[in-house]
């Protein structure tokens, strides 16, 4: 079945005359740039935003995937913390960052005479809140992945198939996704979580959260890297006291995508 929709995701984009694709170097972006790379040669173009959101290890990987391949690579600057709308961190905050993405995208893909933007949405995409996808799809951005009918557990399938060495790679995200709606977004904010999470991995935690409610660090990981916290977590609490936290705790429900819309789909007692 997975190989059947691939074929579908070759078609379609063979019918596209060149191609910008949002790339981040994660796993559903670089199944995407492979394909297209293959399918469209050099009529094709990663961009990859960067910001104080994006935590640098991830523009890093990026890039060396980029390198790996020989896939055509560029950066884009973003400015959405200039944007009030943006900072104020309302529920659909994403909506406007992708705006600015998205607009710088296809003034690139219109310097180089290309009729596609491509994001790498999936189908399981469609069971969070995401209002950064409608943005996208106002703005006439395609998702290949989810056209062909390509779920996250077929795209790690066929990118190990593949060899491509992010199949497993932890899913990741901007880091204003680390802090509570409402509660305004400054880049002193982002370094700070970013800081925590780099911490982490330095402990050898791959899929990991650090949610920030302002003075209170509430760290999400998978169920079998619970022991690991305990038994370092008087040398993660001093760390991330250090950073400038007050209260370091450990979320019992474990790492989980989007806990921050819990609140959008669950209210408030």
């Amino acid at each position: 079945m997975a190989e059947k929709k691939e074929t579908s995701l070759r078609e379609l984009l063979a019918d596209c005359n060149g191609a910008v694709v949002a790339f981040s170097g994660g796993v559903d972006s670089t199944f995407l740039a492979k394909a297209a790379h293959d399918v469209l040669g050099e009529k094709v173009l990663m961009v990859t935003a960067t910001s104080p959101a994006h935590p640098e290890h991830e523009l890093q990987a990026a890039k060396n995937i980029a390198a790996l391949y020989g896939f055509p690579h560029v950066y884009i600057r973003t400015n959405e913390l200039e944007n009030e709308l943006y900072c104020s961190n309302p529920p659909d905050r994403c909506y406007f960052c992708k705006q600015e993405i998205v607009g710088k995208m296809w003034k690139i893909a219109r310097e180089h005479g290309f009729d596609c933007v491509f994001d790498g949405a999936n189908v399981d995409d469609t069971d969070d809140f995401r209002p950064g996808a409608r943005a996208a799809k106002e703005l006439g951005v395609r998702s290949p992945l989810q056209e062909a009918g390509l779920t996250k557990a077929e795209i790690r399938y066929l990118s190990q198939k593949y060899g491509l060495p992010t199949w497993n790679k932890p899913s990741s995200a901007c880091l204003a996704t680390r802090i509570p709606y409402g509660e305004r977004i400054t880049a002193e904010k982002l370094a700070k979580v970013g800081a925590a999470e780099a911490y982490l991995r330095t402990l050898g935690i791959g899929q990991l959260r650090v949610r920030q409610h302002q003075q209170l660090a509430r760290i999400e990981v998978l169920p079998e890297d619970l022991p690991l916290i305990l038994q370092q977590r008087e040398q993660i609490t001093a760390r991330l006291k250090e950073l400038g936290y007050i209260y370091v705790t450990v979320d019992l429900q474990g790492y989980r995508t989007g806990s921050m819309n819990e609140i959008c789909t669950k209210g408030v007692d």
